[in-house]
């Protein structure tokens, strides 16, 4: 490989799932416990706010107790020692890349933020967060989880779609590939000629050039390493 490819890698929740976070679909997880709808819309916090927040809550805290695992380490790795351009999307709204030394694009939000509704600020939160929360700007007590739910426009998809248009390798790594725009990156990229491959616990996709298959804390660093050429 070049020293001046570029890599665009997609994280999903598989990346995190090994540090104890739970996925959409793990059984007994927070997500067991509600539905989307319920939840993660925003009809769900205008019908009843409470629940939500008192939800995301509980995700903040996990993930605030939560330590990086070593796939977040071989990507922080890759993203400093490789010479080209390293470019990481992350789907997970934990932070537990950057714990890692990793400077990732959250296009789904984060849960160390939060965002005031009414003047659109946006700061970083951590604990809990209440319907009387005021916004440190306006003061109103308009104030939400900062992340992006379902039917909302994820965030820096100009700059996403700008970085895979000029990629000469996608990568996706632990994630299902059933959630749009997202799902639809490696045919983006693979349409301008890049090499693709997936990452996951088993494939999700016959769009994909090539695959590891296995969890992240073993395909992660071996893939990195390669491409490290160490």
């Amino acid at each position: 490989m070049s020293d001046h490819e570029k890599i665009v890698i997609l994280t999903g929740a598989g990346l995190s799932a090994e540090s104890g976070l739970s996925t959409f679909r793990d059984a007994g997880g927070l997500w067991a416990q509600h539905r989307i709808e319920d939840v993660a819309t925003p009809d769900a916090f205008a019908k009843d706010p409470a629940l939500v927040l008192d939800f995301y809550n509980k995700r903040r805290a996990q993930a605030a107790a939560a330590h990086p695992n070593a796939a977040h380490y071989a990507l922080a790795d890759l993203q400093q020692n490789h010479p080209g351009e390293v470019i990481l999307i992350t789907q997970n709204v934990d932070d537990l890349l950057e714990k890692a030394g990793a400077q990732p694009i959250h296009m789904h939000g984060a849960l160390a933020s939060a965002l005031c509704f009414h003047c659109k600020n946006r700061w970083t939160f951590t604990g809990d967060m209440h319907q009387t929360t005021p916004c440190p700007a306006c003061g109103r007590q308009t104030v939400r989880p900062d992340i992006v739910w379902f039917g909302e426009m994820p965030y820096s998809m100009d700059d996403i779609l700008t970085h895979l248009e000029t990629c000469t390798l996608f990568a996706s790594i632990g994630t299902s590939g059933r959630v749009y725009p997202a799902a639809g990156f490696a045919q983006l990229a693979q349409d301008i000629g890049a090499q693709t491959i997936e990452l996951n616990m088993e494939a999700t996709s016959p769009q994909f050039h090539a695959r590891r298959i296995g969890p992240a804390t073993d395909t992660l660093p071996k893939w990195v390493s390669d491409l490290l050429q160490r």
